[in-house]
């Protein structure tokens, strides 16, 4: 993969590196419990995500540093949200290893799949709508730092069924691809 410098500077990659650089930004006002600013900057962050994608289609400006960065700065805000909600919500603890757990599967077949000649396409609508529901679930904690815990957990269980069956999908498809990959072998 060669990467031009007109890619590199590309709006939605610009998007990107920004939301990378807001990470230790929301971190420290929610370490310092000013709750307000660290959502603010999640919900800014949250709403490039959303943006960029449809700037760099709209716009014909996707690169394959795009398709990198994206995820790269979702998985990033992710893990660093659940770090910091974990310091509040015990719970959260669960959910970050469960994250761990299934982005490194989802790494590990990625690699598998490119290095048997697969095309990677990017997130199903099940990764996409996961992303959607950790997104919203760890503003609402961020933003409402005092909400009950009986809601806190059942927000936090909402979360971890959709990872869960985002993984579990995820896993029948590469199932269903390698299986291919070995009939077409034979």
């Amino acid at each position: 993969m060669k990467i031009t410098k007109k890619e590199i500077f590309t709006i939605p990659n610009i998007m990107g590196y920004i939301r990378i650089l807001l990470i230790p930004v929301f971190c420290s006002f929610y370490l310092q419990e000013n709750y307000i600013w660290a959502s603010i900057i999640v919900f800014v962050s949250s709403v490039s995500d959303l943006l960029d994608g449809k700037i760099a289609r709209r716009f014909h400006m996707v690169t394959d540093l795009g398709k990198i960065i994206d995820p790269v700065a979702d998985k990033l805000t992710h893990v660093a949200l659940a770090i910091c909600l974990a310091i509040h919500y015990p719970w959260m603890r669960y959910l970050f290893v469960f994250m761990i757990m299934k982005e490194t599967y989802m790494a590990i077949m990625g690699i598998i799949l490119i290095k048997k000649g697969e095309h990677i396409t990017g997130a199903l609508w099940c990764g996409k709508v996961c992303t959607t529901i950790l997104f919203i679930g760890m503003l609402i904690l961020f933003l409402f730092p005092n909400l009950s815990t009986t809601f806190v957990h059942l927000l936090i269980c909402i979360m971890a069924i959709s990872m869960m069956y985002s993984l579990c999908r995820y896993i029948y498809i590469h199932y269903h691809i390698l299986k291919r990959l070995r009939e077409n072998q034979r």
